[in-house]
C-alpha cells in the first residue's frame, strides 16, 4: 500500500514539474515578444518635430505619453517574466511568496508570473479594498 502512494506522488511531482517547463517555454515566447515589440515601438515613436498645428502637436504628444505608459506595464511585465524564470531555474518557482505553500499548477498556468497563492492574493485585494474606503 505504502509503495502505491509513494508512486503516485512520484507521478505528481513529475507531472508538475513537466507542466513547469510547458510554463517555462510560454514565459520564454512571450518574453520574445515583448522585446521585439518593444523594438518596434521604439522605432515607430513619433519625432520631436514641429507641427504647424498647436491640435496636431497636443495630439503628438497624447499618443506619445500613452506610448510610453504601455511601454512601462510591458517593462514591469518582463521584470515578473525574468523572476520567474529565475525562480524555475531555482527550483522556487510556484512557491506563494506569502505562506510558503505550493501554488496550484492551474493558477500558474493561467498566470505565469504569480507569486501568490490564489487564498494569499485574495486576502491581499481584500485587505487593498479596505485601505481604499
Amino acid at each position: 500500500m505504502k509503495g502505491t502512494n509513494k508512486t503516485k506522488a512520484n507521478k505528481d511531482i513529475s507531472m508538475r514539474e513537466k507542466k513547469t517547463q510547458e510554463i517555462k517555454k510560454k514565459l520564454l515566447q512571450q518574453k520574445e515578444i515583448l522585446l521585439t515589440e518593444a523594438v518596434d515601438a521604439r522605432n515607430s515613436l513619433p519625432d520631436e518635430g514641429v507641427f504647424p498645428e498647436l491640435g496636431d502637436q497636443a495630439s503628438a504628444e497624447i499618443d506619445k505619453n500613452f506610448m510610453l505608459r504601455l511601454r512601462g506595464r510591458e517593462r514591469q511585465l518582463l521584470k515578473k517574466i525574468d523572476e520567474a524564470l529565475d525562480k524555475i531555474e531555482s527550483g522556487t518557482y510556484g512557491i506563494c511568496e506569502v505562506c510558503g505553500e505550493e501554488i496550484d499548477i492551474k493558477r500558474l498556468q493561467a498566470r505565469p508570473v504569480t507569486n501568490m497563492c490564489i487564498e494569499c492574493k485574495t486576502e491581499q485585494e481584500e485587505e487593498e479594498k479596505m485601505r481604499e474606503r
